[in-house]
């Protein structure tokens, strides 16, 4: 197996996702970058949107608040952060993020370890519809 090499990737050169809400980008993962540890990402969540509850049964995630207000709502309880402040989530803990705020949140998230399998990595526990 070759050895990853040093890769830069911006916010738009990956698609976004928003089947959870907001708008979800993974940037570094081990399909675009190789990484072995962990992933990470960015989500830029509107004011009154939300990205809906999940859990991860294998990883850790690391959150930090680039700017704006959210509510993270940690097994049920919320948790207030606003930019430039982190916040640990432990494995097996049901996490959603809110935006409470007035204007645009920007969100970086990181996960490790990876799960043995990507399907493994992430547990839904809502379903959002959505119209677009």
């Amino acid at each position: 197996m070759s050895q990853p090499v040093p890769v830069l990737v911006t916010m738009t050169d990956v698609p976004a996702d928003r089947r959870r809400g907001g708008d979800l980008r993974t940037l570094l993962s081990p399909r675009n970058v190789g990484t072995t540890a962990g992933f990470m990402g960015a989500a830029t969540i509107p004011p009154g949107e939300f990205i809906g509850e999940h859990f991860h049964p294998y990883s850790d995630e690391f959150l930090f608040c680039v700017r704006g207000e959210l509510t993270v709502d940690l097994d049920d309880e919320p948790w207030v952060m606003a930019g430039e402040q982190a916040l640990f989530i432990p494995i097996g803990t049901r996490h959603r993020l809110r935006n409470t705020g007035s204007g645009e949140a920007l969100v970086v998230f990181h996960l490790g370890p990876l799960a043995p399998r990507p399907e493994l990595g992430h547990v839904d526990t809502e379903t959002l519809e959505h119209t677009s």
